[in-house]
Formats: C-alpha cells, structure tokens, sequence
C-alpha cells in the first residue's frame, strides 16, 4: 500500500522524475508523456463520473483504478524489473489480458443493445455523454503516447491492447448514456456549406 507522508519532495526541481526502478528521467521523456496522458483519461473519467451514470457508475470506477495500474506499468521499464515475459508479480504491477477482456466483454454487451450507427456521430448529446467523449479523445491521445514509447522502448503489449479497447468502451458507453443512442447527434457531411 501507497503511503505519501509529503507531497512534495523537491527530487523533481531539476526537471526529472523517478521511475519504479529507481531511474530518472526528464520529465518530458516519452515514458513520462504516456504516463501523464494516462493520468489526464483518468482525471477526465473522473469528471464524467461526476454526472450520473446509473449502473455504469461501478465500471467507470473499475477503470480509473485500471488505469493507476497502466500507469504503474509505464513506470517500470520492461527488462529492468519484470523482463520480457511481461509477468506481473508482488513486485511488478502489469495490465494482463483479462483487463483487457473485461473491457471487450463490456463493450460487447452494450453493443448488443444499442442501435446500429447509420452515420458518424458528433461528441454530445448528453453531459454524461460529452464527457465521456471527452474522455474517449483523451484516450486516444494517451494511445499516440504509448505507441510513440513503443518505437523507442519496450511497452508491455497487454498495455497497448487495454488502452486500444478503453476508447472503443468509452464511444459505446456515451451512446449507452446518450439513451441508448437515441440522443446521439448524427454528422451531417457538408451541412454547413
């Protein structure tokens, strides 16, 4: 368990941050704009959670915590700690596949009730809805982010795949809180011209 006597510890002022292996790097390191990204999806679930979303409210929270655990991964290199096989154990915290498969079995049951999409759709509708586009884009940025890392450095893969399928969760889910997709607003190509 995490305990934080100080918040602040001043080991940052020279510009870098540590890592879970006890490295530095700076902390505008490609490991270090994953991690923040990662955060940013976290806060921006956070304030969708704000809004009521019903039974869907347990699923959000799953994910948050889901997410301080992508980042503890981002945060430990692979092959320092943990090596290639991308085995979590007490001392490693990883994504595993079934992270990743609960977020498609969720995906899957939603989409299972949802009418099929005609057309694009805008990011609205709904508060709920909004902020849960808002929290799909950032996702999507935190995905630009860890793919970047992984053309410089190992990325566990089980990471990529969860962040891949949480946007894909999150679109369907503003459709779910958008009533069922009823309240989508569809992209109308060239109507403003």
């Amino acid at each position: 368990m995490v305990k934080l006597n100080r918040i602040y510890t001043r080991t940052g002022d020279d510009g870098t941050t540590g890592l879970v292996d006890g490295s530095r790097l700076p902390k505008h390191a490609a490991r270090m704009e994953a991690i923040g990204a990662v955060d940013e999806v976290n806060a921006a679930l956070g304030l969708a959670a704000c809004c009521d979303l019903g039974q869907h409210a347990p699923a959000i929270q799953r994910i948050q915590n889901d997410l301080f655990d992508l980042g503890a991964d981002l945060a430990t290199p692979l092959g320092d700690i943990g090596g290639k096989d991308f085995t979590p154990s007490e001392m490693v915290l990883r994504i595993v596949p079934s992270q990743v498969e609960w977020l498609e079995a969720q995906i899957d049951a939603l989409t299972e009730v949802l009418e099929p999409l005609t057309s694009f759709i805008l990011p609205g509708g709904s508060e709920a809805a909004a902020r849960l586009h808002v929290a799909r884009t950032s996702a999507r940025r935190a995905e630009r982010a860890m793919t970047a890392l992984a053309q410089a450095d190992q990325v566990n893969p089980a990471a990529l795949a969860y962040i891949n399928r949480l946007s894909d969760f999150l679109f369907v889910l503003a459709r779910m809180v958008n009533d069922g997709g009823r309240g989508d607003v569809k992209w109308v190509p060239g109507a403003s011209r």
